[in-house]
């Protein structure tokens, strides 16, 4: 069975830096891509940042670009999420997820479909 547990979120000043891990267990973690989704009240899911299972290639959405760095330790089983300059439109609950199919390419869509999530943890920034 896989589990995938998020920590690391909180409360924050726009401008401040938070840090996300995530631990996943019931898998070989070292062979899927993991990524950050998020989804603020009102808003639509959204994917944040993927990683390839190597960690090679990372991808990124638009608005984090040059802000969060994901990253993650095979060794560990674990996932980063290195936010920096934070923003209030950052406000939102943020899930790790594990990708359901063995060594494939980050594709935020088809991960938002079939893949593990963790139950999310939230990041408020205030103003």
């Amino acid at each position: 069975q896989v589990q995938v547990v998020e920590s690391g979120g909180g409360l924050v000043q726009a401008g401040e830096t938070l840090s996300l891990s995530c631990t996943a267990s019931g898998l070989t973690f070292g062979s899927y891509a993991m990524a950050w989704f998020r989804q603020a009240p009102g808003k639509e899911r959204e994917g944040v940042a993927c990683i390839t299972y190597s960690g090679i290639s990372t991808i990124y959405t638009e608005s984090v670009k040059g802000r969060f760095t994901i990253s993650r330790d095979n060794s560990k089983n674990t996932l980063y999420l290195q936010m920096n300059t934070l923003k209030p439109e950052d406000t939102a609950k943020y899930y790790c997820v594990a990708d359901s199919r063995k060594n494939y390419a980050c594709q935020f869509q088809r991960m938002a479909g079939s893949s593990y999530w963790g139950q999310g943890t939230q990041v408020t920034v205030s103003s």
